[in-house]
C-alpha cells in the first residue's frame, strides 16, 4: 500500500513537498507516477520516475515547477512543488508500476495511494 502526505494549504508562489511511503512492501523495481485531480475534472498526469530513479518525466505545465525524486533506502517517493498556482489546487496521488520504466498512462499503474489535498490560494 502507498500512502500520500504533505498537502496542505499554501498561497500562491510557495512550496510544498509531497510524499509516498510504501507501507507494505517495498518500491524497489517499481517505477513511481505522481498525478492529481482538480475538482471538476479527470485525473491527470504530473510526474513520473523510473527504478531506480535515473529517469524522470513531467507533464508540460509543471516542467521547471515540480521536482520527482525517490529515496529507494526510505522507501519513498517525492514530488517537490514550486512557485505553486491556484490552479495547482486538486488531489495528488502516487502510484507505482510492476515496471521500472516510467509512464506517464495511468493504466500503466496497479498500486494507488489515497491521495493528499493541496490547496493554492491566490
Amino acid at each position: 500500500q502507498l500512502q500520500a502526505s504533505g498537502g496542505g494549504l499554501v498561497q500562491g508562489g510557495g512550496s510544498l513537498r509531497l510524499s509516498c511511503a510504501a507501507s507494505e512492501g517495498t518500491i524497489s523495481n517499481s517505477a513511481m507516477g505522481w498525478f492529481r485531480q482538480a475538482p471538476g475534472k479527470e485525473r491527470e498526469f504530473v510526474a513520473t520516475i523510473s527504478w531506480p530513479g535515473v529517469n524522470t518525466y513531467y507533464a508540460d505545465l509543471m516542467k521547471g515547477r515540480f521536482t520527482v525524486s525517490r529515496d529507494n533506502v526510505k522507501n519513498t517517493a517525492y514530488l517537490q512543488m514550486n512557485n505553486l498556482e491556484p490552479e495547482d489546487t486538486a488531489v495528488y496521488y502516487c502510484a507505482a508500476r510492476r515496471s521500472s520504466l516510467r509512464s506517464s498512462r495511468q493504466s500503466d499503474y496497479v498500486y494507488w495511494g489515497q491521495g493528499t489535498q493541496v490547496t493554492v490560494s491566490s
